[in-house]
């Protein structure tokens, strides 16, 4: 038989299921701004009936409504997508920073940018070709040399800068990891404890899954759920996270690169001294950073190598005007005496006089600049380029080698190289050509050696370079672009099932409101009805 109060029983779990439901709603609009928050929802089944024998046949009479679990509103389908393009989304945006910070640095529409620079220096060979014998238009080569090499010194010290400074977001990127894996691993513990009684531990999971959103930002992630609860966090083949373990990504003590002159650093486990690749994100986009601004360094060192020994050449193949108080005298082949003022030649435009500055190119995988037979790469080549103290001195200018000559046979058949005149700037013109035309075109001293810019004109050498920066920027850009549209998509995908709905709350409310109204009443009812059964009902002839 039914108890005669299973009706107050069944009002009872109505009530309570509906606080809950209000108590979760609560929760739900207090946490609308919360990030990483999921909503929740409670999840409510009916209670197991009773049964009761009424004309020889059984009938099922329910007995309320019970709240089997609060659940996480969760689409793990859309939680692996994001996981995937937040590490490309990672990686695009550290080289589009990368590359930004890089145009900084060449701005070729600064007046004292290195492209400027280099147009003055050009320029004041040109200027001075015409001008030869004009004490401030020789000065104004002197000085345009001297700026062109400070501002190219400059140029490399700035990139060198930004690889500093890539490198320091590196360990901030290593830190970062290390902290948010020991936190995955206490979760991890604390998700296992709490769940091992059947309840869901919807809000550490929360946590738990935002820092996973943020650790695909910087490299790449796997994540693999155990039957317990626990995530395995695998990186690019290399395990992070194993329940309530982890290891730890360590970045090496300096290490000195002169050929760069920064120092360099290295990522590995530390609990194996395996290396560490992170595979992509942001980290990756960091450490392929640092290797993309070595490489302008190295394009840097290639334009210092070829005018410490390409321009170098074909200034010492001139002659200057500063005389060394000596005659030369022969007779030609046609009898005639010759007679002239002998005048020095011209030495090293840029680098120590007398140095000897070669391009060594007789290993291909290791091509570098040699000074007096000792090898320079890379920055190394840059701090040679600085313009000869000779030339900066009193009169200096005088020592510019600006003219050409004539080679003339005596009568022995021995050659003579005979100065032009002072006014002749042929072998500015040659130096000149450097600037503007291909190997084949410039002088016979110096087309036929190697060069450290190959068979390009110097400003096309530069104009490439540049040319190359813009157009990978531009295309790190579109790809961040279209990659932050795709994120927006996934993330819109993420928050139709997890975000909270003010108006879809505002909704349940109502109805959890309604609810726990109705079922109070419903008990009121019973309530007066058991009253009037117990109280009322027998009292007749008392």
């Amino acid at each position: 038989m039914l108890s005669t109060f299973h009706g107050l029983n069944t009002m009872v779990s109505g009530i309570q299921n509906n606080r809950v439901g209000l108590n979760t709603v609560g929760h739900n609009i207090s946490n609308s701004s919360s990030e990483g928050y999921s909503r929740q929802q409670v999840n409510s089944v009916a209670t197991r009936s009773q049964t009761i024998w009424s004309y020889s046949r059984a009938n099922q009479i329910g007995s309320g409504v019970g709240v089997y679990g609060i659940s996480r509103a969760r689409d793990i389908y859309a939680d692996r997508q994001y996981w995937k393009e937040n590490t490309t989304d990672g990686y695009y945006n550290a080289k589009a920073k990368n590359y930004s910070k890089l145009e900084t640095i060449f701005n070729d529409s600064d007046d004292n940018s290195l492209q400027a620079s280099m147009e003055k220096f050009y320029q004041a060979w040109v200027d001075c070709s015409t001008t030869a014998s004009t004490a401030s238009s020789r000065q104004n080569v002197i000085n345009a040399g001297y700026n062109f090499a400070e501002t190219l010194n400059a140029t490399a010290t700035q990139v060198q800068a930004q690889i500093e400074s890539v490198y320091d977001e590196i360990i901030l990127s290593v830190d970062n990891i290390n902290s948010m894996t020991d936190r995955v691993t206490v979760l991890n513990g604390q998700i296992m404890e709490m769940e091992a009684n059947g309840s869901s531990a919807n809000d550490l999971r929360d946590q738990r899954d935002l820092l996973v959103d943020q650790l695909s930002k910087i490299m790449h992630i796997s994540v693999n759920e155990t039957p317990n609860g626990m995530y395995n966090l695998v990186c690019n083949g290399t395990t992070l996270v194993n329940g309530t373990s982890k290891v730890t990504i360590a970045v090496s003590k300096p290490i000195n690169n002169e050929v760069y002159g920064i120092s360099d650093y290295t990522l590995n486990i530390k609990e194996s001294d395996i290396p560490f690749n992170p595979g992509n994100g942001e980290l990756y986009g960091q450490l392929q950073s640092v290797l993309e601004d070595k490489q302008y360094i190295d394009r840097l060192a290639n334009m210092a190598g070829f005018l410490l020994t390409t321009l170098n050449a074909q200034h010492k193949d001139g002659y200057t005007l500063a005389k060394t108080g000596n005659q030369v005298s022969f007779t030609n082949q046609a009898g005639q005496e010759v007679t002239y003022d002998e005048v020095k030649k011209g030495n090293n435009f840029y680098g120590e006089t007398d140095a000897v500055y070669l391009w060594d190119t007789t290993n291909p995988d290791d091509l570098h600049m040699t000074k007096n037979g000792v090898a320079k790469r890379g920055i190394q080549i840059i701090k040679e380029l600085t313009i000869n103290q000779d030339l900066t001195a009193t009169d200096g200018h005088n020592l510019l080698a600006t003219r050409g000559y004539e080679t003339v046979k005596d009568n022995t058949g021995t050659e003579h190289e005979v100065p032009n005149g002072v006014a002749d700037g042929s072998n500015a013109v040659w130096v000149s050509t450097l600037f503007n035309c291909v190997k084949a075109n410039t002088s016979p001293t110096v087309n036929t050696t190697t060069r450290a810019i190959g068979d390009e004109s110097f400003y096309s050498y530069y104009n490439t370079s540049m040319t190359t920066l813009g157009s990978a920027t531009e295309n790190m850009n579109n790809k961040v672009e279209f990659q932050s549209d795709l994120m927006t998509q996934i993330t819109n995908l993420r928050e139709s099932t997890s975000g909270v709905n003010w108006d879809e709350e505002l909704t349940n409310m109502i109805t959890f409101q309604q609810g726990y109204a109705a079922c109070s009443r419903c008990l009121t009812t019973m309530d007066e009805m058991l009253d009037k059964l117990i109280n009322s009902t027998g009292v007749v002839g008392r």
